[in-house]
């Protein structure tokens, strides 16, 4: 599937998952203006929000699923649909996948992918023997940041790439705990796994930065993990004595923190932590032989700039290097907000690709490996932090493609 294009639609979508996320990608496709013909929550009254969102938008009533657990594979069969988004809790993000590419259809997930090494397999191998893309949305990708650092890259201002810095550091306490929402499924994978369940969002962007899969690719992981501390301590200060959240055992480390090597020698220092007291930071850090940008807030250090060793501001860089996307659809962006505006750039640049007939910019090689980090730092923690080699998901083709498809627009 790599280089393989869409064929060029206007497409016709479905969404599986119409909650807090769903209902936000569901307004940024719409105002990307995208025909929604169906929609599936296993709670009713959420896909009645979102039909009623359709129909304001001056679209026919889309049809409803909201039978069981299993109402998505009839939408999935139906004939009027060229691509599906799936925005549902994590373990539902590959079955869906899977019926939605058996179906013949195009197949959008959100992060992660996938939550083992099995199951990325299963979508490489279902989007290769099905011919359908299987797409994990990763809207940092689109950041107005992380574009603007992605053109600079690819002109050559940091020199030979050496590092980066990925991670998402969250204070999520209250939404685990919510009897609501992410509160309902989230906090299970806590007393599941330990390890980085949660890579993607730092790590997408600096992949594409390095040109992992297209020139590079992830070699082999460590990492480590710190006690389990915070959900426990935030549980006794917050949760009532018999509410049954207090049956649960958290094991997930609060930090973990892992360290991958790519196979042209650069490395990648990749974190999470949700369970703590923190300032929001996806770290968002790369550097080479030139200079280094660090994220969080914004900085820039060149060789040989103004003010001696200090940071600078990236603003004078914007006029040159903003991209494209945000020069031409930045107004709506900011405007319909969505983390930034940095949702419906990857909306509309997903839904530019099909109607253009464009390979889409993240493919299935990239939701493997990118997610895979999670079950592999998971099996280096158990190992007291042994090496892991990442499964080459392209099968020797990383070779074949030089930078990510979003910076050469």
């Amino acid at each position: 599937m790599i280089n393989m294009p869409f064929e060029a639609v206007n497409p016709r979508l479905g969404i599986i998952g119409t909650g807090g996320r769903g209902t936000v990608l569901l307004e940024n496709l719409l105002a990307a203006d995208v025909k929604v013909n169906a929609l599936c929550d296993i709670v009713a009254e959420k896909a009645q929000k979102g039909r009623s969102l359709v129909e304001q938008a001056g679209q026919k009533a889309p049809v409803l699923y909201t039978e069981g657990d299993h109402a998505f594979e009839q939408l999935a069969a139906r004939d009027d649909l060229d691509l599906v988004v799936i925005a549902t809790p994590w373990q539902w993000h590959v079955p869906m996948a899977l019926a939605v590419m058996k179906a013949g259809k195009h197949a959008v997930t959100e992060v992660p992918a996938a939550t083992t090494i099995e199951d990325c397999w299963a979508l490489v191998d279902a989007s290769e023997r099905t011919r359908r893309h299987c797409i994990m949305i990763e809207n940092c990708c689109y950041g107005e940041n992380e574009t603007l650092v992605l053109n600079m890259v690819r002109a050559g201002l940091f020199g030979d790439l050496l590092y980066g810095e990925a991670a998402y550091l969250h204070d999520l306490r209250q939404e685990l705990f919510s009897n609501q929402g992410e509160g309902l499924w989230r906090r299970w994978f806590h007393t599941q796994l330990n390890g980085n369940m949660y890579p993607t969002h730092g790590l997408g962007p600096v992949a594409n930065y390095m040109g992992i899969n297209r020139g590079d690719r992830f070699d082999y992981l460590v990492s480590m993990s710190t006690p389990a501390k915070g959900l426990a301590q935030y549980r006794e200060a917050h949760v009532a004595r018999d509410d049954p959240k207090w049956k649960e055992r958290y094991i997930e480390g609060d930090m973990n923190t892992s360290l991958i090597k790519t196979a042209n020698g650069l490395t990648i220092n990749l974190q999470h932590d949700v369970s703590n007291p923190h300032p929001y930071s996806r770290l968002n850090t790369i550097a080479g032989t030139k200079g280094i940008f660090k994220d969080y807030p914004p900085r820039i250090y060149f060789d040989g700039q103004p003010g001696g060793e200090e940071y600078g501001s990236i603003e004078a860089y914007k006029a040159q290097y903003e991209h494209p996307l945000w020069k031409r659809e930045g107004e709506i962006a900011r405007k319909l907000g969505g983390h930034g505006g940095m949702d419906f750039i990857m909306c509309y640049r997903l839904m530019e690709c099909m109607r253009k007939g464009l390979p889409p910019d993240l493919d299935v090689y990239d939701a493997a490996a990118w997610s895979a980090a999670g079950p592999l730092s998971e099996a280096s923690v158990a190992q007291g932090s042994a090496p892991v080699k990442f499964p080459d998901f392209t099968r020797g083709r990383w070779k074949e493609r030089k930078g990510s498809a979003i910076a050469s627009m």
